[in-house]
């Protein structure tokens, strides 16, 4: 009996590996054919939302973001999350063949640091303890201090869509990259608890939990779509400014650190942190900080190099 459970538990892990890779370049070309369709359509005179080409890249964020949902519920969040480095890489490469954004040295050095850097966060991110019912993910969410977290998150956010947004979102890529990345806090907590309670709502046999799971079922699923939507809304209204490339490597790093807390928070791994994975997850931070401000100085030489060509 031994031996024949080990092959599943092996192939398991190997399975969510393999859709993660293919979401992460599926999710690398969703900025890329969004931003061509929005430059075709602005030649035109049209909106984009007639252009073929960005309908491409939105049916391609569709497909990702299920590879994503299939992913986190198929293998653990430390190993599916790094794994979007590879979309962050796929993306830059996309975007100078089709778009002909090419990074400068400091742009590509920008972009390697923030796939190490947030590779090494993830790697040390302590690992979550598990969550096998219904109940204990209720007890989770009800947390004091996730719940404070959550508020908080919230209170960010209407602040960013509100006031912040409509004074510096189109000169500011920061502005939307935080809001996407805030969302992203409720994105993969959601995923991983839907994945969790749908076999007691859809169950042959759900039992007294199927009608105490109903309700979170429903709210994580709200939860979801409703991050997943704004985020759609917000990351368009950053490509209308903003390089794809630049855009997709700064949106990875600020969602990966989101999405790392939020889970710590969720599922009680800061209780796990030792002092040694405290200071590898502080460099990493430290690197991709220090990316993201490399990639800052390759977008404003890229625009000031672009606007006294114009000028000439």
């Amino acid at each position: 009996m031994a031996t024949e459970s080990e092959p599943s538990s092996v192939s398991f892990p190997v399975r969510g590996i393999v859709i993660a890779v293919v979401s992460s370049f599926i999710n690398g070309s969703t900025f890329v054919l969004q931003k061509k369709g929005i430059l075709r359509s602005r030649d035109r005179g049209a909106s984009y939302l007639t252009d073929g080409v960005w309908w491409s890249g939105t049916l391609s964020m569709i497909v990702g973001q299920i590879g994503n949902f299939l992913a986190y519920n198929a293998a653990p969040a430390v190993i599916v999350t790094p794994l979007g480095a590879l979309g962050v890489l796929f993306g830059a490469v996309l975007a100078s063949r089709v778009l002909g954004e090419q990074l400068n040295v400091v742009g590509k050095l920008g972009c390697v640091l923030c796939c190490c850097g947030s590779v090494v966060l993830i790697i040390h991110a302590p690992t979550a303890r598990a969550v096998t019912s219904t109940l204990e993910l209720e007890d989770r969410l009800s947390d004091p201090v996730f719940v404070a977290y959550a508020l908080l998150v919230v209170l960010l956010l209407v602040v960013l869509i509100v006031w912040i947004a409509p004074a510096h979102g189109s000169s500011n890529i920061l502005v939307y990259v935080a809001i996407c990345s805030l969302l992203g806090s409720f994105t993969v907590p959601s995923s991983k608890g839907l994945g969790l309670v749908a076999p007691d709502v859809f169950g042959s046999d759900p039992g007294s939990s199927g009608t105490a799971a109903l309700p979170l079922f429903l709210g994580l699923l709200v939860t979801l779509a409703v991050s997943v939507l704004l985020q759609f809304f917000f990351i368009n209204k950053a490509l209308q400014s903003f390089s794809s490339n630049v855009l997709e490597a700064v949106y990875y790093v600020a969602f990966t650190c989101s999405a790392t807390v939020s889970s710590a928070l969720l599922f009680r791994e800061w209780t796990a942190l030792t002092a040694a994975d405290g200071v590898a997850m502080l460099s990493g931070l430290t690197t991709v900080s220090v990316a993201v401000v490399l990639l800052r100085i390759s977008q404003e030489a890229s625009i000031t190099w672009r606007t006294k060509k114009k000028t000439r």
